[in-house]
């Protein structure tokens, strides 16, 4: 028989026991429940982002207009550049990308050079411009520079080459080139990067454009195009070359490309969107000829 002292010892072993056995359950049952809570806590997160970003918690409704926005303006810092000069920003959206605007730039030369904007390749300068055009900014501004390119370059206000809007905008349509051309050289029955007419805007750092443009008075080719077409002369393009053939002197930094006799921007017009007409030529193409140019 065995002893009062065994059987205590076989008593506190099973308490033992069954004090581990609880123990043991309990940690399951909490473990289970921190896992379903986590789980419906997670399952609570994922239902939520879907929600925020299908805009279910949007107080105003308000839908995702990115896709809308036919240009993007970047701030320029005019603390930075002083010869920045600050009249807004053109629209975002709702803008003209069919047909063409009509550019009217009058100077001191001679008659007024009429050019195509083409809303169709370039919507986004001819909004510039025509922004730029309705605040005055290029009237009493002088073309200061004959480019060894052969254009005449104006649009800006400072004449240093550095000035401009207090915002930016990307290249719309860069010329493309024969990816074989070996040179500078057009290979034969291809026509020019950019024919005589060409109006293209000028930035730099390239792709940074602003206010600056040139008009090209005579064919340039290049394997590295730079400067995005926006449009063509289709009037008063013998002014352009005139100009074109004014003497150069230094412009203060060692570069004789100043003409020699001011050439002033008197006034710069946009006219309205026009569509139904032919637009400008693409950047891959020469100038069609116009009977009202030359």
């Amino acid at each position: 028989m065995a002893s009062s002292r065994d059987r205590q010892r076989k008593l506190a072993r099973a308490k033992l026991d069954r004090q581990l056995a609880r123990r043991a359950a309990a940690t399951r049952r909490r473990r289970q429940i921190q896992a379903g809570v986590g789980a419906a806590l997670i399952l609570v997160l994922v239902v939520a982002g879907s929600a925020w970003a299908l805009g279910a918690f949007d107080s105003d409704q308000k839908q995702n207009t990115a896709a809308e926005e036919t240009c993007l303006w970047t701030p320029q810092d005019a603390t930075a550049n002083t010869n920045l000069k600050d009249v807004g920003t053109p629209a975002t959206k709702d803008l003209p990308t069919e047909g063409t605007r009509a550019m009217t730039v009058t100077t001191n030369q001679g008659a007024p050079i009429t050019a195509e904007l083409s809303l169709t390749n370039s919507p986004c300068a001819a909004a510039s411009i025509a922004h730029l055009a309705s605040r005055s900014f290029y009237d009493n501004t002088k073309c200061h520079e004959i480019t060894a390119d052969g254009a005449l370059r104006c649009g800006d206000p400072s004449g240093t080459g550095l000035g401009g809007p207090t915002y930016s905008f990307y290249d719309e349509e860069l010329p493309t080139v024969p990816s074989a051309s070996p040179s500078a050289s057009p290979a034969p029955g291809q026509p020019p990067t950019y024919p005589k007419g060409t109006v293209a805007m000028i930035a730099n750092p390239p792709g940074n454009n602003g206010s600056q443009f040139l008009i090209f008075f005579k064919d340039f080719t290049t394997t590295d195009p730079k400067y995005p077409v926006i449009g063509r002369v289709t009037g008063g393009l013998d002014v352009v070359e005139k100009i074109g053939a004014l003497p150069t002197v230094d412009n203060g930094t060692g570069a004789k490309v100043k003409p020699s006799t001011d050439v002033t921007i008197q006034t710069l017009t946009v006219g309205e969107p026009v569509t139904g007409a032919a637009p400008a030529p693409s950047a891959s193409g020469a100038p069609a000829s116009s009977p009202s140019a030359g």
